[in-house]
């Protein structure tokens, strides 16, 4: 029995030592920045040439021969496009981290040398850096893969931008038996050098909407013998509304956005139907499917009270719901701990919810996750802007910081996790 216990002592002690010893951080960060060039150089070549969701096929094989000639093994194909990296014993203790590859149908408006060269496609919300980060996570960890307790598994998803990628990744067993997840995305709004976590709810569930609202045309001389499905409109439209100012829970956040109406091209015409639709976002799953009921409803019903009829479709074979992304209070933890080592006490900043979408959220339905931000901000590069902006532009230097965060984050959670001695 004292053996046991001096060996449960030495773990934690070492664990503890690690954790205070502010030279591992040190050690980690600069390994990474002396690949700062080749990081660099693979987010350059990404960024010239975006892909979209489920078509990163020069992506994905770019990222691959990288690994290739790492010596690092991978599964291809999972979800078209992706495919899962894997270092380490092969044995439990398993983690895992993910990085998104697909780019945004946008025109990309800053001009550099690196601009990209397919017209109407754009990086403009930084997967290209997530992806090049992991990859510079896989380098250091294959460089320290003895000191590895277990095993990492590095997930390459594609599809982030609306195509549910992470749930086909996962119906493709790309979690393997990992136990925890963790990913990160760029933060235009804390400066480089510093990251944001928050334990809990951080961004929203969402989903879209289409309804149509059918009447009876004819000419605008004589509305008393045509069925109006612009006036039904206007009314579903302002009734929506109400739906967050008087039914939710003022402590709750949610979000009904309407974001276009076509009706007809004619000035003395009334049209046949109305087509409207726009977002749903919630903080929470349930929230979301409990808007998505009441919203059919009162469409459905304001388009009765003026004599139409209506449907309403949720889009979800184009744009599946996306649940909402809640951090894990134990690993957030570990995050800030890992974050503090590496970038000091000043480093680590509390996250912003924000009603954005992550299909990062599909992977905490499985186990439990956290998802955080990097920062990006540096005005002297004019990394200043929103994703989705044409106008987007990355501090390069974020690139060796986040392919240290990643390593560490893997190799510390496998040793504090590490299966009790058998007691003979």
């Amino acid at each position: 029995m004292m053996l046991v216990v001096m060996v449960l002592w030495v773990l934690v002690s070492a664990s503890s030592s690690v954790y205070s010893n502010e030279e591992y951080g040190r050690q980690v960060l600069t390994a990474a920045k002396e690949d700062k060039n080749w990081l660099v150089s693979i987010r350059r070549k990404l960024h010239e040439h975006p892909e979209l969701c489920f078509q990163e096929h020069n992506t994905s094989a770019l990222i691959r021969s990288e690994l290739e000639n790492l010596g690092i093994s991978y599964t291809y194909p999972l979800a078209r496009t992706g495919f899962v990296a894997q270092i380490g014993t092969g044995s439990p203790p398993v983690v895992a981290l993910r990085a998104d590859m697909d780019a945004l149908p946008l025109q990309e408006l800053v001009q550099w040398e690196h601009k990209s060269k397919h017209d109407g496609l754009m990086h403009g919300c930084g997967h290209d850096a997530h992806t090049t980060m992991l990859l510079g996570a896989a380098k250091l960890l294959n460089q320290r893969k003895d000191n590895l307790k277990g095993t990492v598994r590095l997930i390459f998803q594609p599809a982030e931008e609306g195509g549910a990628g992470a749930s086909y990744m996962i119906n493709e067993g790309a979690l393997g038996g990992a136990e925890a997840i963790f990913g990160m995305h760029v933060d235009f709004t804390i400066p480089t050098g510093t990251i944001a976590s928050l334990s809990g709810p951080m961004l929203a569930a969402v989903c879209f909407f289409v309804a149509r609202i059918e009447g009876k045309g004819g000419h605008a001389a004589e509305p008393h013998i045509n069925v109006d499905p612009i006036l039904a409109a206007s009314a579903t439209v302002l009734a929506l509304q109400q739906l967050i100012s008087r039914e939710l829970d003022p402590l709750q956040s949610q979000v009904l956005s309407v974001t276009y109406v076509k009706g007809g091209e004619a000035l003395n015409v009334i049209p046949a139907y109305v087509e409207l639709g726009g977002t749903l976002r919630s903080l929470t799953t349930e929230g979301l499917q409990r808007l998505q009921q009441r919203v059919k409803e009162v469409v459905e019903g304001q388009a009765a009270v003026h004599r139409c009829k209506a449907s309403v479709d949720m889009k979800e074979d184009e744009f599946p719901l996306y649940p909402a992304t809640v951090n894990d209070e134990r690993l957030t933890s570990h995050v800030d701990r890992v974050g503090s080592m590496l970038l000091g006490p000043h480093g680590v900043k509390a996250a912003k919810k924000v009603m954005a979408g992550e299909d990062f959220a599909f992977y905490q339905e499985v186990i439990p996750g956290v998802m955080f931000g990097i920062g990006i901000r540096n005005e002297v590069v004019g990394s200043i802007h929103s994703p989705h902006s044409p106008y987007f532009f990355l501090d390069e230097d974020v690139l060796p910081i986040g392919a240290a965060l990643h390593t560490s984050i893997a190799e510390l959670y496998l040793m504090e996790h590490q299966p009790p001695p058998l007691v003979k």
